[in-house]
């Protein structure tokens, strides 16, 4: 293990948990994919090998990315950021629509499809990490230095949220975690929840009142799944319920790869009810370790974070960490049914290419980041 870590630089233990997570992944993908061959055909293993393909991809950005100097990332945080939006903006007009949901950019020529949301997240991170440290002296003022940090969330969060309600709310919450790391004064976060509630409140008003302008096109979605809890139609109630039932099938040990029954009756097996076919083949006590890695990644990252003096690392760090947490947890949450469904799969796990890429890609930047600082560390140690 040690001579293939040593071409690995930063925090060896968050390279073993992604390597696991990332290798582990090919197993249950394989074991989840039943439910997706009834509805769109083929085999297991034409999805097995495309989820390979998305894998190696994933290392070699992982990779690739932790050997770049963070600097450069620092210093292409705006175009990063005018990228991500202008990529949500050629979505919102051109996206391919699944589920009423335009949310996917199709590749030319290799016919992949790719999630802009993905990279809008981690491009806001960067953005908004950057303007967190430029902005440090003037915090206490709103002109000067809150307006400016909102800006770019109300703009990649406005438009993420149309047809991806789950992801905009995640990223906002995100970002004013971030707000009060950089120091923002609570009353000014305050008064920013506030008026984001009343914005929200006031299209929902003119939405209702003016169906012709289809300003939320998912609202009836969002509606049902919120006060029903369990989805907005019977179809939706029977998946959160197989759900459930796949956890509760799961017991302490489960049943072992391949053998789930339920998985074969919840869409999104393999994505976003991810969890629930886990718990199923692998059982509880598995489950309580796969939440015990996340914990470990979680705290590895931050404290790559936390043992560097540039502030523009450690928020970067900080917000990736609560990124990755905050997709893992909503994808248990909804999968034991204490949050409504909703569109989030499990990081470094579920078959996705998008998002299984952008998340390596952040990890390479915590990497790269780790692998910065014990330079600079061991530079120091040699005078």
């Amino acid at each position: 293990m040690r001579q293939y870590l040593k071409y690995l630089k930063g925090d060896s233990v968050v390279w073993i948990i992604s390597v696991l997570m990332l290798t582990f992944s090919l197993v249950t993908v394989y074991s989840f994919v039943p439910i997706l061959i009834k509805i769109e055909g083929g085999s297991p293993f034409n999805y097995l090998y495309k989820h390979f393909i998305y894998v190696l991809l994933a290392f070699l950005s992982m990779y690739w990315v932790h050997t770049r100097n963070p600097k450069y990332v620092f210093k292409l945080a705006k175009f990063i950021y005018v990228i991500a939006v202008l990529l949500l903006i050629f979505t919102m007009f051109f996206g391919l629509k699944v589920n009423d949901a335009g949310r996917w950019i199709r590749i030319p020529f290799i016919n992949l499809t790719f999630q802009s949301s993905d990279f809008a997240k981690l491009a806001l991170i960067i953005y908004l990490s950057r303007l967190l440290d430029a902005k440090k002296a003037v915090l206490n003022q709103w002109k000067e230095g809150v307006l400016p940090l909102m800006l770019p969330i109300v703009i990649v969060c406005g438009l993420i949220v149309k047809d991806n309600f789950s992801t905009a709310a995640i990223l906002f919450s995100i970002s004013l975690a971030l707000l009060f790391v950089g120091r923002v004064q609570l009353k000014k976060i305050g008064v920013i929840i506030a008026s984001v509630v009343f914005a929200l409140f006031l299209v929902i008003i003119i939405h209702k009142a003016i169906p012709s302008l289809n300003l939320l096109p998912r609202y009836q979605t969002w509606e049902n799944r919120w006060l029903n809890h369990d989805g907005e139609s019977v179809i939706t109630n029977a998946q959160a319920l197989n759900a459930r039932l796949a956890i509760h099938n799961g017991s302490l040990l489960g049943q072992g790869v391949g053998d789930g029954e339920l998985k074969e009756f919840i869409p999104e097996a393999y994505a976003d009810f991810y969890y629930a076919s886990f718990v199923e083949e692998f059982g509880l006590i598995s489950a309580f370790f796969l939440i015990l890695l996340y914990l470990i990644l979680l705290f590895r990252v931050f404290k790559i974070g936390l043992n560097t003096d540039n502030l523009f690392q450690t928020y970067v760090c900080v917000g990736i960490g609560m990124l990755i947490l905050s997709q893992a947890s909503v994808n248990m949450l909804v999968c034991t049914g204490v949050f409504p469904v909703t569109g989030q799969n499990m990081p470094l796990l579920a078959m996705g290419g998008s998002a299984l890429i952008m998340v390596s890609v952040s990890i390479g930047l915590v990497q790269s980041i780790g692998r910065s600082n014990k330079s600079q560390l061991e530079d120091i140690n040699k005078f």
